[in-house]
């Protein structure tokens, strides 16, 4: 628009009540548009529409109706209405609510141009307010201001059941006689705030606990009438607490329900008889006791406990005539006493009882004729201890033999009668019976007795009966009552008499008489003198002992004499007496007493023939001869030397003693026994006299064996050693190493430097030196065979760089070969170093520069990488430094940073020296991100100008999690209402982190039982309530919450939250105490204080305050109680005999002031004025386990002296504890008493019982009382003994040699009774043939003795009847045992076992007896003879058992576990088994097993395995290293795990399992795969990429071993890329299998002493400079990682660190005998020549190997001679003779080249190295000599040879 023209503004104007707008558009002709709008508006005014109202979209309706339910049914927030306009310009529309009395109700939101929704904004109640007319507003703006169009809207609110039905105020109690008829006893009303239905009312009782309904409720009209429908019984209950429900008649969702409580109280009526509550069913009452002494006590009171009449006592007639002649009773206490003195033996009847029935008649009661309750009580008149045991007679006499047995019964002398008897009853006429005076000799049966008994004396130790010692025995027996307190007794002398017998035989003063006699003794010299003693008296003692026999093989050759029994020789010589024939004899020597007509006895004699030394021992050889090898310890085959003595073996006069003789003989040896010859040391040949030419020398000794007889014989041969010479020496240098320098032009065929070198050994060819080149020569150098003179070889260069690879050095391995022959041939290296002078003249060269990372903020002077340069020169040295002009920082966004903002350069540090890259001030990501570094490497040893090589390194900063979130306020607090439900907002916590990664979580610490209450969403930060809070519970919740990100490692930071939990009233008062009762006296004056009420509740606040109200009506007036402080008052005046008892029903209220409208937050108490307590009764009962169930084992009794017709009154029995085994209950007679009876069968569960029973009013407060009752279940005697050793129709087999009063076995039986009934006694019953004499049987321990010898001539076979029986009352059971006594021969077989070794298997960890094996049976030889029933064979374990892990039964013969067993800890066991007929006894354990004795088994349990160990990993972290030289594919180390189990079990797998993570690496970005592979098998891991030079860093993963079984562990594992020259070589003395077992040693003290991780890489067998294998000694290569940063330490860090630990290494280098430290090894650098100058330098070869060739023409032209005589020399003694073919090619092939040159350092090539000595050398001295006498044939080998080198020349063309 052009600005010479005028603006117009834009007009609006309003006609007709619509907005008009009009637009004027400036044109070219202003005056022309002013008109023309003019006259347009004005003809056309009535035809142009103003702004048109907007009017709302409601379908027509005039008013827009709405119905909402209250409350929750409609929460806030709620979409009620969407609004609908319309607008015919299309105005924008506004919606809107007209300002007005709850009009706030609703919210209206503009949603688009025409719509709009309308909310509930705040929440209904129908009780406040049932509707809302509202009016809604709608513009569109240019309506003017405060005009709108308006539409009513009517918002009805519809109810909702929302309200409970409340009670108005009623009476709480109501009292009702208990016959009072059924009616109306109360009408309550409640009102509900809800309409309809929902206001209703409708009520209900409670369901009440009685089965038979008393009261009902109905509604009428809209009150609840309260009914009594039943009949009440005061005895029954006194009160009875109604719950009367108001619900409203909703009848679908929430029903609301009111509750209203009546307590209605029962008064009590006379209708009950009196009831006895204290009853004695029985009393005892001692005889002759006082007239008026109280017998018992019965107390009954009123049935009617409500009215409680006085009770009477009387007693009753019975069997008596008139009982009260003997009992009366007292008529108001109920007190029966005496009338007269008891005599218990005056009674009729033996029982001793009297049976009274008393009557309780209640007087001043109503009912006539008077109520009355009958009751029996029964009356013991016990005994009194007034008798005395008495004897028959006063004195007795009596006799018995010597040495009589056992129980052997006394025999009375004349009309003795042994009797004794008591009058008393039961204990007082229980008597026992014993001995005194006799010791232990005598004892009376029985040992107690009831009122009378017969007894006898018996023989119970017949020790002390010998005739010999004593003739006459006085003893008293005794008879003593058994009670307690002063128990009366009487005794009588008893008179014994010891009759004799001959009972001892002749005792010889020696068991066995051994003699030694010499084979020349003469006639009538004594031989030996018997003598014997015998302890009895006269003709049967020691004078009447006679020798009456002697025999044996030379009975007849002796004399005997029959008085003195000295022994002498009748008959000398002849062979009896020669020792060479018959060394012993054997006789046997009998004496008898009664002058040779008594007892007989017999001893052994045993004659030993003495010898005589008389014979020398004889060598078996007439000469010895051996062959020793010279520094050899033994020879070459054992030498012995033996001897032989005729004398008699075992003597000195057959023993041998070796002795060498001579003067070598201190260089040997000789077992003085064996005979054995020994060196003692080696010998050196070369210390022994002789020729050089001699290959064996000779040493003479003298050997000598002597006996050790009297006097001693002997006698010598010749001994004879050669000794060999072996090549024991080995040349030696005369220097142990050479250096020599060379400038790299010297010419070829130039000396350098000559070696020497000289051998010790004492004969030739071991002495003859020659010498060769072994290896590194590089066909550079060569040396003289003979001469030893080192010279650069023809036509080589010594230019370093000519060689590939460039080498500035020479080490030549040198060796000195002697000429022995074969494998015993020795040789000495030398070391010749030889080194080449460079010049510098190479620029050097940057490889290797690569990406490098690093993280942020890490140290200053971290090493990020390192700058590889090299320089071809050896004379160079490189120096790095940094370009500050090239270096280039980036920040995160890629933008360059100025220099004058980021000074790049000087952030690093460059070493100059190493080229290392370190940081030289710290890097932040957030600053730079990437930098570039120019780095330059310079030569300063240039000498030929600067020599430079620039490069440049980029480095990308990483960035790492070093800031923590950051929450956005210090702390947090919020409030939350308690009981607020699930989900409910409580509040956000909000963090924020300056770090990339943005990810925060949230998590709440605190305690458990507060962070369970609330949910922190981990990632929105929101807090919401998780459970129930409740105030009274936390007030606060004090939590911390913690906000980590998700950096590695993660950060985190905190901040404390509190939430306020806000009070509501949601808990009822409780009152503080046990409902109690107050006794008050009647004379109290109002006002006095009597108790103080204190009730609690946990709310807080008004919710929390207790008000107190007490029921008027209980009250009476006669009580007040303080609202606000419980205090309990006295209102009024008390008169006891008015009223003795008040019930005081009191409430507690919370927030009284509004919450007593609802009755929601109150709680009864009921309080009892005045108390009084109630009787019990306490009762034992004895009953047998064989009571019949159900019967009643005793009835409880119980009063309470309180109103029956109250609950106070009434009392409940039931039983409180002591029945855990629910054996009894109670079943109730009436209200007073119950019965205690059996709920199931009470056998076998004999024993005392107690239970606490518990008798309880129903009084408030209730009161109650425990007491024990005692129920003694007595044992019956049901069960007979059961035998349990041994088995029936068993057979015992007993040698007929067994002496009397020896046990044979032991009887065992058991008996499942106890008390008198278990006890079990043993006795054999008689039978008709006797046996059972023989034997006699413990009564207690049931052992089964021998009583009288046996004869197993007369009688072999015994049958015996055993019988156990118990002590039970009233009748005892018994059990019968046959056993058969079999009668064996002394000599008789052993059960015998048919193999010696039997192996059985168990399972490890398997219980105990779940496993049974049988063990083989045995054979017994004695079966074959008796055809009886077989004897019980016993197996017991006498060995290997001392730890009790097995059982053996020994009858069964099984084997089980007494333990689990271990077969980790032992998976074998040996057993021994011993089997034996005597059973009686175990045998004694043994040590070893006697394969000579068959009775014995030895057993082997072999522990099967389970799978129950895990492998394990022998250590918790490998590491290890791989060079990068080492090959795709290289099994380099293992990873061991061990399982303590065996076989399949132990079959580990082994597995890499998760990532390889790779730190610190280069050069590794393009590995696709797993690096590594673990072996399954074997562990083995395994190279699974190909290395490459420059490669760096470690590898970090786990791998897991498992078992078979699924057990498994882990470890985990670094392999660490090394480089070759990174590893150090340790040489060791010592094999490599020796080594390898004890490496973990050697790794763990190094790595502890260095500091390092110890790697071990290989190890070699050790390999000498010469080239040859030392087998003892090792090379561990091995390599270290700094702990650190896990980086290799350089091989001069390791050894620094070596050297600086010296002295902590030194025990371990000693311990390992460690040689020597070395460098590994070095890479070999590879050319970089190109093709142009690889072709240049073969052409250069090629002419100077021809020009080389025509020189060696030349000189082997001119040096023909000389060849000849250096020819002659190295093969002096290489051939046999000419036709010598040697490795198959003949001599031919190898006779013209010459074996002073490393070209021929081949074996087979050299003429020293030829077989020919192998084949032709001597095997012995006699070959040796054979060859002598052929040395003449050597000039004609010398002058063949000579002949054959004419081809030398045509040879060495061949070989250029």
């Amino acid at each position: 628009m052009d600005n010479r023209h005028i603006s117009f503004k834009n007009i609006i104007r309003t006609f007709c009540g619509y907005f008009i707008k009009i637009k004027f558009k400036r044109q070219r002709c202003i005056n022309f548009n002013y008109f023309f709008a003019i006259l347009l508006i004005i003809s056309s005014i009535n035809s142009v529409n103003c702004n048109r109202p907007p009017r709302f979209l409601i379908d027509g309706q005039t008013e827009i109706v709405l119905r909402l339910k209250e409350g929750v049914e409609t929460p806030v927030g709620t979409l009620i209405y969407k609004l609908k306009g319309f607008d015919a310009d299309g105005d924008h529309l506004k919606f809107g609510v007209r300002s007005s009395p709850g009009s706030e109700i609703v919210r209206v939101e503009n949603i688009s141009p025409s719509e709009a929704n309308v909310y509930l904004n705040k929440e209904l109640d129908r009780e406040v307010q049932d509707e809302y007319p509202l009016v809604l507003t709608l513009t569109d703006g240019h309506l003017g201001h405060g005009n709108y169009i308006t539409q009513s809207l009517l918002l009805l609110v519809e109810d909702v059941n929302d309200n409970i039905p409340i009670f108005k105020n009623h009476q709480p109690s109501i009292s009702v006689p208990e016959d009072a008829e059924p009616g109306t006893i109360a009408t309550l009303e409640a009102t509900d705030n809800d309409e309809g239905p929902y206001g209703q009312v409708v009520y209900h009782l409670q369901e009440m606990d009685s089965n038979k309904p008393l009261f009902a409720v109905s509604t009428v009209g809209e009150k609840a009438v309260v009914r009594l429908i039943g009949t009440l019984d005061y005895e029954t209950q006194t009160v009875h607490q109604l719950k009367i429900l108001a619900i409203d008649r909703a009848k679908e969702g929430r029903v609301n329900t009111g509750t209203a409580a009546i307590l209605v109280k029962v008064e009590d009526v006379e209708d009950q008889p009196p009831e006895f509550v204290r009853v004695m069913p029985v009393a005892r009452i001692e005889e002759n006791s006082p007239i008026g002494t109280s017998v018992l006590k019965v107390t009954a009171v009123d049935g009617d406990r409500g009215i409680n009449n006085p009770i009477h006592y009387s007693l009753m007639s019975n069997s008596l005539g008139k009982i009260s002649d003997i009992f009366e009773i007292e008529n108001d206490t109920g007190t029966v006493y005496t009338t007269s003195i008891l005599d218990r033996e005056a009674l009729q009847t033996n029982s001793g009882t009297y049976i009274l029935q008393i009557m309780a008649t209640e007087v001043g009661g109503k009912l006539t004729p008077a109520p009355i309750a009958i009751t029996e009580v029964t009356v013991m008149i016990t005994d009194i201890n007034d008798e005395s045991p008495k004897f028959a007679n006063n004195y007795y006499e009596c006799q018995i033999a010597e040495n009589a047995p056992i129980n052997t019964p006394l025999t009375f002398l004349g009309s003795y009668m042994p009797e004794v008897y008591d009058h008393d009853q039961g204990i007082n006429g229980t008597f026992q019976l014993y001995v005194k005076g006799a010791g232990d000799t005598f004892d009376i049966s029985p040992t107690k007795a009831i009122n009378e008994a017969n007894f006898l004396i018996r023989v119970r130790n017949s020790t002390l009966l010998d005739y010999e010692r004593i003739k006459v025995v006085n003893i008293t027996i005794v008879a003593k009552e058994i009670v307690k307190y002063n128990p009366k007794f009487s005794e009588v002398p008893v008179t014994v008499y010891i009759l004799d017998r001959n009972d001892n035989i002749p005792e010889f003063t020696k068991s066995i008489y051994e003699v030694f006699v010499p084979e020349n003794c003469d006639i009538g010299s004594t031989i030996a003198w018997i003598q014997a003693l015998d302890d009895d008296s006269g003709n049967f003692g020691t004078r009447g002992i006679r020798y009456t026999n002697i025999a044996g093989s030379i009975d007849h050759m002796l004399n005997l004499h029959p008085t003195s029994g000295i022994i002498t020789v009748k008959t000398a010589g002849g062979p009896n007496w020669d020792r060479e024939q018959v060394s012993r004899h054997f006789l046997t020597v009998e004496a008898r007493d009664d002058f040779g007509n008594g007892n007989r006895n017999s001893v052994q004699l045993i004659i030993n023939i003495e010898d005589v030394n008389d014979n020398a021992p004889l060598f078996t050889q007439k000469k010895y001869e051996a062959r020793l090898l010279e520094n050899k310890i033994n020879f070459e085959h054992p030498l012995k030397v033996e001897a032989r003595d005729a004398d008699l073996n075992g003597t000195k006069n057959s023993e041998i003693e070796y002795i060498i003789f001579g003067e070598w003989k201190h260089n040997f040896s000789i077992d003085g026994v064996t005979g054995v010859i020994e060196p003692k040391h080696p010998i050196d040949f070369e210390k022994l006299n002789g020729s050089v030419n001699e290959h064996t020398r000779t040493l003479f000794l003298t050997v000598r064996a002597k006996d050790w007889g009297r006097p001693s014989l002997f006698s010598d041969a010749p001994l004879f050693i050669y000794i060999e010479d072996v090549n024991d020496h080995a040349p030696m240098f005369e220097m142990i190493y050479y250096n020599k320098s060379v400038p790299e032009i010297v010419a070829g065929g130039t000396p350098i430097l000559q070696v020497k070198a000289h051998d010790m050994d004492g004969s030739s060819p071991n002495n003859h030196v020659v010498y060769r080149i072994k290896k590194g020569a590089a066909d550079k150098f060569v040396i003289g065979a003979e001469s030893g003179i080192i010279s650069v070889a023809h036509g080589a260069s010594l230019d370093p760089d000519l060689t590939q690879p460039r080498k500035m050095q020479y080490s030549l391995n040198v060796v000195a070969i002697d000429g022995a022959p074969g494998s015993s041939q020795l040789q000495a290296a030398v070391t010749v170093n030889i080194t080449i002078l460079d010049v510098n003249n190479k620029n050097p060269i940057v490889y290797g520069t690569e990406k490098s990372i690093v993280q942020e903020n890490v140290p200053v002077g971290t090493v990020i990488t390192k700058v590889n340069a090299k320089d071809l020169d050896t004379t160079a040295k490189l120096i790095y430094k940094i370009d500050p002009t090239a270096c280039i920082a980036r920040n995160d966004r890629g933008l360059i940073l100025k220099p004058v903002d980021y000074d790049c350069a000087n952030s690093f540090s460059l070493d100059r020296t190493t080229g290392v890259l370190s940081i030289a001030k710290q890097l932040d990501r957030e600053t730079v991100e990437t930098f570039e570094i120019g780095v330059i490497v310079e030569d300063v040893n240039s000498e030929t100008g600067p020599q430079i090589a620039t490069s440049t390194i980029t480095i990308d900063v990483e960035d790492i999690n070093d800031n923590s979130p950051k929450f956005k306020k210090p702390f947090y607090k919020f409030n939350v209402a308690e009981n607020s439900l699930n989900g409910v907002a409580v509040g956000t916590v909000t963090a924020e982190d300056l770090d990339k990664n943005k990810s925060i979580t949230y998590t709440l610490d605190g305690p458990f039982e507060m962070t369970a209450l609330i949910h922190l969403d981990a990632d929105s930060g929101d807090i919401v309530v998780a459970s129930k809070i409740d105030h009274e519970t936390h007030k606060w919740l004090n939590l911390t919450v913690k906000a980590t990100d998700s950096g590695i490692p993660s950060r985190s930071s905190r901040v404390d939250l509190f939430i306020q939990v806000l009070d509501e009233n949601d808990n009822s008062p409780f009152f503080f105490s046990e409902p109690k009762s107050i006794k008050v006296p009647e004379n109290s004056p109002p006002g006095t204080e009597i108790a103080k009420l204190e009730a609690l509740d946990a709310d807080s606040g008004e919710y929390g305050k207790i008000t107190y109200l007490m029921d008027r009506l209980s009250s009476e007036g006669k009580f007040s109680l303080d609202a606000d402080t419980g205090i309990l008052k006295v209102a009024d005046k008390l008169d006891r005999e008015e009223k003795a008892n008040y019930l005081l029903v009191i409430e507690a209220w919370d927030n009284y002031q509004y919450g007593f409208n609802t009755g929601e937050t109150l709680v009864f108490w009921t309080l009892t004025i005045i108390l009084h307590s109630y009787m019990y009764h306490h009762i034992v009962v004895n009953i047998t386990e064989f009571h019949e169930v159900g019967n009643s084992i005793s009835t409880i009794h119980a009063s309470d002296a309180d109103d029956s017709s109250t609950s106070n009154g009434q009392v409940i029995i039931d039983i409180a504890d002591g029945n855990l085994e629910n054996l009894f209950h109670l079943e109730q007679n009436n209200e007073w008493s119950a019965d205690i009876k059996t709920t199931t069968s009470l056998r076998g569960r004999h024993g005392n019982y107690t239970l606490i029973m518990r008798a309880q009013d129903l009084g408030m407060p209730s009161h109650l009382v425990e007491e024990l009752v005692r129920i003694c279940v007595t044992d019956y005697n049901d069960h007979p003994p059961v035998f349990v050793s041994p088995p029936h129709n068993s057979t015992l087999r007993i040698p007929e040699n067994a002496t009397v009063g020896s046990a044979l076995i032991q009887v065992v039986a058991t008996d499942e009774d106890v008390g008198p009934n278990g006890i079990i006694r043993y006795r054999l019953k008689a039978d008709p043939a006797g046996h059972w004499k023989f034997f006699n049987l413990q009564p207690v321990s049931g052992i089964l003795e021998l009583r009288l010898p046996l004869n197993r001539k007369k009688q072999k076979i015994y049958d015996i009847r055993i019988e156990a029986y118990d002590l039970g009352l009233p009748t005892p059971l018994s059990s019968d045992l046959d056993l058969t006594v079999y009668v064996s021969n002394v000599n008789d077989y052993q059960p015998q076992f048919l193999l010696d070794e039997y192996s059985v298997n168990f399972t490890e960890n398997e219980p105990p007896l779940r496993e049974i094996r049988k063990l083989p049976d045995t054979i017994d030889r004695d079966e074959f003879e008796f055809d009886g029933p077989p004897a019980p064979i016993c197996y017991y374990i006498i060995g290997g058992n001392e730890n009790g892990l097995f059982h053996l039964h020994r009858l069964n013969h099984t084997l089980t576990l007494s333990q689990p067993l271990n077969r980790e800890l032992q998976d074998t066991h040996l057993l021994l088994i011993k089997a034996t007929e005597d059973c009686s006894k175990p045998p004694k354990n043994e040590s070893f097993f006697d394969v000579t004795d068959d009775t014995q088994l030895k057993v082997i349990v072999n522990v099967i395995d389970v799978n129950d160990n895990a492998p394990k990993f022998v250590h918790r972290i490998f590491t290890g290293g791989v060079s990068t030289a080492t090959s795709f594919g290289t099994k380099f180390m293992h990873v061991k795990a061990e399982d303590a189990d065996v076989g399949k079990n132990a079959v580990i797998s082994y597995y890499l399992i998760g990532r390889i993570q790779m730190s610190f690496t280069e050069g590794l970005e393009n590995l696709h795969r797993q690096p590594f592979i673990v072996e399954k098998e074997t562990g083995a891991i395994q190279l699974n990429f190909d290395p490459q030079q420059g490669m760096k860093g470690y590898f970090d993963f786990m791998v897991l071993a498992n078992d078979t079984g699924g057990l498994k562990d882990m470890a985990r594992v670094f392999i660490y890329l090394l480089r070759e020259d990174q590893r150090v070589r340790f040489v060791l003395r010592q094999n490599a299998p020796e080594l390898r077992s004890r490496i973990e040693l050697f790794r763990q003290v190094l790595g502890n002493v260095t500091g390092a991780i110890v790697n071990i890489d290989e190890f070699r067998v050790h390999a000498n400079h010469d080239g040859t294998i030392d087998k003892t000694r090792t090379d561990l290569y091995l390599h270290l990682v700094n702990r650190k940063d896990n980086s290799i330490l350089e091989v001069d860090e390791v050894l620094r660190l070596v050297d600086q630990n010296t002295e902590k290494l030194d025990n371990l280098f000693k311990e390992f005998n460690v040689l020597d430290t070395q460098p590994g090894g070095s890479l070999a650098l590879k050319s970089q020549m190109q093709n142009v100058n690889a072709t240049f330098w073969l052409t250069a070869s090629c002419l100077f190997l021809f020009l080389l060739l025509l020189l060696c023409l030349a000189l082997c032209i001119n040096q023909r001679q000389a060849y000849h005589r250096k020819l002659k020399a190295a093969t002096a003694t290489a051939y046999a003779n000419a036709d010598s073919d040697i490795d198959g090619r003949g001599v031919s092939m190898i006779s013209g080249r010459v074996p002073n040159t490393n070209k021929h350092s081949m074996e087979g090539s050299n003429p020293i190295w030829l077989r020919a000595y192998e084949n032709e050398w001597y095997k012995n001295a006699d070959e040796f000599r054979t060859e002598k006498l052929r040395s003449s044939k050597m000039g004609d080998l010398y002058m063949t040879l000579k002949a054959r080198t004419r081809s030398l020349k045509v040879n060495v063309m061949f070989v250029f």
